[in-house]
């Protein structure tokens, strides 16, 4: 674990193994320990593995007002500055995956794949800005656990919270332990967040998409749609799982993650050599 300090907050971060880097973003309203199984399987397996708390959210100081896409993916580059780092595989889940498309409009030179999982490239509609405008004032009056409550049965599969129930219990936790005001802050700047629809055709670097077959959030309707655009990318359905399928099926996810970075062209030296 670490922790780095700038733009006046401190961002804590996993950051284990060797190798070749992967910066995993995590979703809304969760933090960094929903990639501990990846985070355990790819520093193994000969990867090092990234995965910040985002400001406002788990270890990371606290947020408040609005915090757009762009403030996230700001800070995950000052963090890789931070750490040397130059290029490396980008994923995210959800919110993190719009952090995600967000970083690679800004910085695509440093991205060399991405991993989008259980996201959407469209901007909001003006319903959704009203509702997410709506939740963040109601998480800054009545706290994480009702909301919590509410949405577990769509982030993690009814059936699942059954079979899984430590998966549930781990969701739960992760949620109800949020800040509101950095969740607030992070729903503002959802509400208002740009269409990445039509930059998905420029993307040009290898692309996974996965998802989740249950996900009632971001359906596989959605995940194929973003597959389409995004020049030669791979769509990965997973069985058994809805909104985390990192969590719900994570030997299934890993391995499709895991025959994604395989098939990665080698990074070149800097004397430009394989």
């Amino acid at each position: 674990m670490g922790q780095a300090f700038f733009d006046g907050i401190t961002v804590d971060y996993e950051d284990a193994g060797t190798g070749e880097p992967l910066v995993l973003i995590h979703g809304h309203p969760f933090d960094r320990s929903m990639w501990q199984p990846q985070i355990e399987h790819f520093s193994r397996a000969g990867w090092r593995v990234i995965a910040p708390d985002l400001r406002g959210y788990g270890e990371s100081s606290a947020a408040a007002g609005k915090t757009t896409l762009e403030t996230f993916a700001r800070d995950i580059a000052r963090l890789l500055d931070h750490l040397g780092i130059d290029r490396f595989v980008l994923g995210g889940l959800s919110m993190g995956g719009q952090i995600v498309m967000e970083f690679y409009r800004l910085f695509p030179g440093r991205v060399r794949g991405l991993l989008l999982a259980d996201t959407f490239a469209a901007a909001e509609t003006e319903d959704g800005r009203m509702s997410r405008y709506a939740m963040a004032e109601r998480l800054l009056r009545e706290g994480m656990s009702g909301y919590a409550q509410e949405v577990l049965p769509k982030m993690v599969a009814p059936y699942n919270i059954k079979a899984l129930p430590a998966v549930a219990q781990h969701v739960m936790d992760m949620m109800t332990r949020t800040s509101p005001e950095g969740a607030a802050a992070a729903l503002r700047g959802r509400a208002e967040r740009p269409d990445y629809v039509e930059m998905l055709a420029r993307i040009a670097v290898p692309t996974l998409v996965v998802v989740g077959a249950d996900d009632e959030f971001t359906p596989v309707r959605e995940a194929r749609a973003i597959s389409e655009r995004v020049p030669d990318a791979t769509l990965e359905v997973i069985q058994g799982a809805a909104h985390m399928p990192n969590l719900e099926r994570a030997a299934e996810f890993d391995a499709a993650l895991q025959r994604f970075l395989n098939s990665l062209p080698a990074e070149a030296d800097k004397e430009g050599k394989r």
